[in-house]
């Protein structure tokens, strides 16, 4: 069975070296929604905000939360009620934890990531039993915090990058190219946007794809860099997750498009 978040996790894997000197446009008080289709059917909805994360070994942190449902027609036949969170540093440079609890159908998993800094490890637990240890060579970003931390950089055409993120279980370099820009119609009006495709090859660990999956994501083209649309192709057809509403950082009043 195709799982719904799928879709959600083709945000999660972008990154870039830090540009000196860019405004970090997010922030607690920071919250997306979204649609979610599968094909031409709505499949669902997800919400992604950014609140104030609880201290973790004593130091500050931002807390990234994510959640997707299917809708009442959806659930007659494959419920899925799942919950996303990332813990990182207020200034987005590495992550501190990554937890899952997925309802999907029949399928029951809740795990947990924690970034051993001083180890220079990750620890992956599954209801509450370690599974997976990894040894860092570096910052890394579990895939939740790597949206954001991608956000903090500007985008420009035939732009190329990577960047490290993992899921407890393998370590990757996510890849990108800002291919063109393209206006989107939205409930909030019309945005410009950069189209991102990311190079998938090597990142079969992180989420199931098909083998000719290719993963498109369409970010404003302002100092924002809303993730308005994001498209994946699945074994068959596609999931899309479409914005309907963004609410800015509660130390920002930008305006909406």
């Amino acid at each position: 069975m195709i799982r719904m978040t799928l879709a959600l996790a083709a945000l999660l894997l972008l990154s870039t070296p830090c540009l000196a000197g860019v405004k970090i446009p997010f922030g607690p008080g920071e919250r997306f929604t979204y649609d979610i289709y599968w094909t031409v059917v709505k499949a669902g909805s997800a919400t992604l905000e950014v609140r104030h994360g609880r201290e973790i070994e004593g130091k500050p942190t931002l807390n990234i939360h994510a959640k997707a449902r299917t809708t009442p027609f959806i659930d007659s036949f494959y419920k899925v009620r799942d919950v996303i969170d990332s813990w990182t540093d207020p200034a987005m440079t590495r992550s501190y934890r990554h937890r899952k609890n997925q309802r999907e159908g029949s399928y029951r998993k809740d795990s947990l990531v924690v970034f051993d800094w001083d180890a220079m490890k990750t620890r992956r637990y599954v209801r509450d039993e370690l599974r997976d240890e990894l040894k860092l060579d570096g910052p890394y970003f579990d895939p939740l915090a790597m949206l954001f931390n991608f956000r903090k950089h500007i985008l420009y055409k035939t732009m190329r990058f990577s960047g490290p993120v993992t899921d407890g279980k393998v370590l990757v370099q996510g890849k990108a190219y800002v291919a063109g820009k393209n206006v989107l119609d939205t409930p909030m009006g019309e945005i410009d946007c950069f189209r991102v495709e990311l190079d998938t090859a090597d990142l079969s660990g992180v989420f199931k794809k098909s083998d000719d999956a290719s993963l498109t994501v369409w970010f404003s083209a302002d100092e924002r860099r809303i993730p308005v649309r994001v498209k994946s192709s699945v074994v068959v057809g596609h999931f899309s997750l479409e914005l309907t509403g963004y609410r800015p950082p509660d130390a920002h009043v930008a305006a909406l498009p």
